[in-house]
């Protein structure tokens, strides 16, 4: 089998043009705003966001069908509903926002269980859990376009409120800065983000493009502009390789792009030089040895 036979061949059918591109688009925006939530602690949040999503759409499709626009709409509000209720409660009471993030996302999780058990089995999800990134749409691929641009431009436009409310917020706070309406707009851009990946990948799976380039690329380097570029390069090549898989082998697309990320944050996690785990016991070994004095 030929190179050209391998990489080539796939993408001369529409379906797979569609799904790379699809990938591609939120490969940019999954690694900038990964990379925002990995730095802000804000991982296991977008988990619980991304899951909350689940109860918006089983009402939109009780009230008007299998409208993607009425899909799109009850998810957007559950996210956003998540979001500002997580920051209502935390900010009123003595529960912490990450405490009541996960209390509602446990609520909605719930009630979107149920609904989805009332619509019965006429309704076909599944690929909001799971995903179908090879059946993806025009529409979808519009969608996902549109998502990554809103967060290139925020991204580059308030690049600076971005980066001194993740690093000195009191800083930020003492300057005039509104801290509260940052935090809330990254959760928003994330919850708009998930959206766009729901077709591709699936509630279950669509964090996956967020989280696993951003902790890998936060492996090999601290300066923010290099992490995110490295964040978005990983997220396009296992975007490029899990599909690749999925032709060839007959595999959920999805979840194989996933494993590509996985892949890739475990041999990070293992031979990056400064942080891995090899590079670590390394330089403890000689260190023990008094080879190397240890920088503390």
């Amino acid at each position: 089998m030929s190179l050209e036979t391998i990489f080539l061949d796939p993408f001369r059918f529409e379906f797979m043009q569609r799904g790379l591109a699809s990938a591609l688009f939120l490969s940019v925006s999954g690694g900038l705003l990964g990379s925002l939530l990995v730095l802000r602690r804000l991982a296991l949040m977008g988990d619980a966001l991304a899951h909350s999503l689940l109860p918006g759409i089983g009402l939109s499709y009780l009230f008007f069908g299998p409208s993607p626009i009425g899909l799109f709409a009850g998810a957007l509000a559950a996210g956003l509903l998540t979001t500002l209720g997580s920051a209502l409660i935390s900010r009123l009471t003595r529960v912490k926002e990450e405490a009541a993030f996960a209390a509602i996302f446990i609520v909605l999780f719930g009630l979107g269980v149920a609904l989805l058990t009332a619509i019965g089995p006429q309704v076909k999800l599944l690929p909001m859990l799971f995903g179908n990134i090879l059946g993806v749409t025009q529409a979808d691929l519009y969608l996902a376009a549109g998502a990554s641009t809103l967060a290139v431009a925020v991204v580059v436009l308030f690049q600076r409120s971005l980066i001194l409310e993740t690093f000195d917020p009191i800083f930020f706070r003492a300057t005039g800065g509104h801290g509260g309406f940052i935090h809330l707009s990254i959760l928003a851009l994330t919850s708009i983000n998930l959206l766009a990946a729901l077709q591709a990948m699936g509630i279950v799976l669509a964090l996956g493009l967020f989280i696993l380039p951003a902790v890998t690329a936060y492996l090999w380097t601290d300066r923010l502009t290099v992490l995110f570029g490295l964040a978005i390069a990983a997220a396009m090549v296992s975007s490029v390789a899990g599909l690749l898989t999925s032709y060839h082998f007959g595999l959920a697309s999805g979840a194989c792009i996933v494993m590509a990320l996985g892949f890739l944050f475990l041999a990070s996690a293992l031979a990056s030089p400064r942080y891995g785990m090899i590079g670590r016991l390394v330089r403890s070994r000689l260190e023990g040895r008094g080879v190397l004095r240890s920088p503390n």
